[in-house]
């Protein structure tokens, strides 16, 4: 089996990359890689090291397991070596997963009209798709083009919450001032929701105070929507890693 995960070429989040990766390879899955421009991601280097985070370093930054993940990804050939998003041929690839990511150099990642037309293929193929914080924003923005509504049109979901983008940018904007907010004045919980059937298909989950262990998945909170699951932020990663890794062995089963 082999699975997909679409970064942008800068400022992912090394958590939500990191960490299903290290799941999936862990059930015996092939893992490759694509970016924008086709050379290897760099992630965020605020959010692996929480430089500039000052007190809030604990709460918004990587965890260490998450950190030492992914400097262990950083040697992978795999991971060195992608495709472009131009290159992608959905049947190659048993699954794709959308991680996040906050920083402005994901924009290019999020606005990537390749990519969207993918992730399209991804899901008229019914093969599994993950996605999670702003990797749901690029999932919505890929269109049906029988109907032109979202591929999220009809289905349940979850995404980054409003309280959560809207609290790490107040705690931080005073020394990062609009770092926590990709698109001033429009969150990704607002976006996503405009693009679903109904606001009630957004689905907000417990409230995030703690980051799920592997030990303790039942901290994080997923959305699985028959071949489509979600997630919010990088406390959710492991159960999101885990959930999708099960969705792949139950596809190929």
């Amino acid at each position: 089996m082999s699975v997909l995960i679409a970064i942008g070429t800068t400022d992912f989040d090394p958590t939500e990359v990191a960490i299903p990766w290290k799941i999936l390879r862990e059930a015996g899955q092939e893992v490759r890689f694509a970016t924008d421009t086709g050379h290897a991601g760099e992630t965020d280097p605020r959010m692996l090291y929480g430089d500039g985070l000052g007190i809030f370093k604990g709460m918004l930054a990587a965890r260490k397991n998450a950190r030492q993940t992914y400097l262990r990804l950083c040697q992978e050939p795999a991971f060195l070596n992608p495709i472009r998003f131009e290159d992608i041929k959905p049947e190659d690839y048993d699954g794709l997963i959308l991680p996040g990511g906050h920083a402005k150099g994901m924009i290019p990642y999020l606005e990537s009209e390749i990519l969207q037309e993918k992730i399209t293929a991804f899901f008229a193929a019914d093969k599994p798709i993950g996605a999670i914080c702003h990797g749901v924003v690029a999932a919505c923005r890929a269109k049906d083009p029988q109907t032109g509504k979202s591929v999220l049109y009809g289905r349940k979901t979850t995404a980054l919450l409003n309280r959560q983008e809207l609290l790490a940018h107040k705690l931080t904007k005073a020394r990062l001032g609009d770092y926590f907010l990709t698109y001033p004045g429009l969150t990704v919980e607002d976006e996503v929701t405009a693009a679903l059937q109904s606001a009630d298909d957004f689905l907000h989950g417990p409230t995030p105070l703690l980051r799920d262990t592997p030990k303790k998945l039942s901290r994080g909170f997923v959305v699985q929507d028959g071949q489509y699951l979600s997630a919010r932020w990088p406390g959710d990663a492991h159960r999101f890693g885990q959930a999708f890794a099960d969705m792949i062995m139950a596809k190929a089963a």
